[in-house]
């Protein structure tokens, strides 16, 4: 997908002249403030999950009850907001005490609904699951999907099978999920395949006549799996980051088999078992992928999002037990080795995300209950950090003041996105989902394609932005604005361009300010596409006011 860029700018009614010119750019890429200083409070929200040693839900805590750490530091918890199914609970109410004065506003009882609205990717990684596996839980999930979530909450339906595939865009109706559920078990799962391929090298280990040769079948097989491997985890993280820009929090329901976290480290035992040769171990660490998922579960906190993961295989049978596969490569140990490596992952991504796993199940359905009471109650932590988009990790820690025997869950940290950054997410959650936040109401056109000899279109799009939105500010005999524009665009096959940028100063005489505060700055923007089903998506920061808008919009290229 090409994108280019090419601009006018101006105002879209007669009258007036807006000016631009260019502004001095500092490091961090954004235009230099000719103003003043721009004060930006940044809020970090934590979600907390609290419960007894029974795994029942413990309500009627305070912020009071809690202690909040950033890198070991203690933080001041400046939001509380406690969640019960479903509603804010109020604050206990302060002593009154008589005065003449007048009483003050009572706080906030509940966060901003569109903070706290749920967004839940049910991720289906067919090329990791067994088709009975897979439609055994799927039928428990449907139940799940259909009783225990709220009205509001959005959902989606995706599915891995060597690449990602969207099966229900985003929808607040549990029916269509569902619906799409139903033709998931007509879809061939591909998990059989690893089971035979291990079959087949473990088999050609026991009949291995040298250490050597029992190690060069599984360094074959370990490099294999790792290369799927690095494909599954790679597209978990490409639906992560997608949800990075979308307001709210975000869960990813996966289900499947399991991940390996050493590809290959139960056939680097059997080679062990049988040759007794304590270096063939050692090989097995190059196909340990415990980084990539340590980088999984760093992008998931850093965009807010919670795993909750599903072993679908449930109680497993040790493949060593059939008469077939009795031999001294194939011992219960082997197995035991296998089953670990391959739950240790899904162990790993809800731990790190304060979710949970559910491991060793046949049936799910009790355990998806206590994910949804996550869903529905849960306290809500927030702190205003000593720092602002230093592009940094940094490390939460909460604990419980004087609750002995409780249980705490949250995410394990979060990474302080840079302006830029958040701008890119943003942009191109607007492109992927529907996801729209337009409050300096921003509104996209389409000029008229002109096709090129390559086969390509110059495509104008005029992004209208209201002047009266925009902080506007005197400075000697004109009145300046400064904002960044974002854009991205998509093809219907899924091509994404990267997001590009433009500063775009605006100076305005002050002569004309009240009559230009009524119209709008017309920014055009001429973009390289294919013929096709088109999207763009626009955002906008008002480097002034810290303003953004986020809008896309749909486009047929070439008839």
């Amino acid at each position: 997908l090409a994108i280019g860029f090419a601009q006018i700018g101006g105002l879209s009614e007669s009258g007036a002249q807006a000016q631009t010119k260019p502004k001095k750019e500092d490091k961090s890429g954004s235009a230099t403030n000719l103003f003043g200083e721009t004060v930006t409070v940044n809020v970090v929200n934590v979600e907390v999950f609290v419960t007894d040693k029974k795994g029942n839900r413990v309500t009627g805590l305070t912020k009071d009850d809690f202690e909040l750490f950033e890198n070991k530091r203690p933080m001041a918890i400046t939001n509380f907001f406690a969640i019960e199914a479903g509603k804010a609970v109020a604050p206990p109410a302060p002593p009154v005490v008589a005065t003449e004065a007048s009483p003050a506003e009572p706080e906030p009882i509940g966060p901003p609904a569109e903070d706290q609205r749920l967004l839940l990717v049910v991720y289906v990684d067919n090329f990791n699951l067994r088709p009975f596996n897979r439609n055994r839980v799927i039928r428990e999930m449907r139940a799940f999907i259909d009783q225990k979530l709220s009205r509001g909450d959005l959902m989606m339906l995706v599915t891995y099978d060597r690449s990602v595939h969207i099966r229900q865009p985003f929808t607040s109706d549990p029916g269509l999920i569902n619906s799409a559920l139903v033709g998931l078990e007509k879809i061939s799962g591909q998990g059989v395949h690893a089971d035979s391929e291990r079959r087949e090298v473990l088999q050609r280990i026991e009949e291995s006549t040298s250490a050597s040769e029992a190690v060069g079948w599984a360094r074959a097989y370990s490099e294999s799996t790792f290369n799927d491997l690095s494909f599954s985890v790679d597209a978990l993280r490409d639906i992560v980051n997608g949800l990075a820009g979308t307001p709210g929090r975000k869960a990813v329901l996966y289900v499947s088999d399991g991940l390996q976290m050493i590809a290959g480290s139960d056939v680097f035992h059997a080679v062990q078992a049988k040759y007794a040769e304590g270096a063939t171990l050692t090989q097995s660490f190059e196909f340990d992928a415990s980084r990539r998922f340590r980088e999984l579960t760093a992008a998931a906190n850093a965009n807010r999002v919670t795993f909750y993961t599903i072993d679908a295989a449930g109680l497993r049978a040790y493949s060593s037990i059939s008469a077939e596969n009795q031999s001294a490569g194939q011992g219960v140990f082997i197995d035991q080795i296998q089953i670990q490596n391959l739950q240790a992952t899904l162990q790993m991504m809800a731990e790190d995300t304060g979710g949970k796993a559910i491991l060793n199940a046949n049936k799910v359905g009790p355990q998806l209950e206590k994910i949804a009471d996550d869903f529905k109650s849960y306290y809500s932590l927030g702190y205003s950090p000593p720092h602002n988009g230093d592009g940094r990790y940094h490390e939460i820690d909460v604990k419980l003041k004087n609750k002995k025997g409780l249980e705490i869950r949250h995410r394990a940290g979060y990474r302080d996105k840079t302006p830029d950054t958040k701008m890119n997410d943003g942009t191109l959650a607007a492109l992927t989902f529907p996801f729209q936040s337009n409050p300096l109401d921003l509104e996209i056109e389409f000029g008229q394609p002109k096709a090129r000899e390559d086969g390509y279109y110059l495509v104008p799009v005029n992004v209208k932005i209201p002047l009266g939105k925009l902080v506007l500010i005197p400075r000697d005999t004109a009145h300046e604005a400064s904002i960044r524009l974002y854009v991205a665009a998509a093809d219907s096959e899924g091509g994404t361009s990267e997001v590009q940028q433009s500063p775009v100063p605006i100076r305005i005489p002050s002569v004309d300010i009240e009559r230009a505060v009524h119209q709008s700055y017309t920014y055009t923007l001429t973009l390289l596409m294919r013929k096709g089903d088109q999207k763009v998506a626009v955002g906008l920061r008002d480097d002034l006011a810290g303003a953004v808008s986020f809008v896309s919009r749909g486009v047929r290229i070439g008839g």
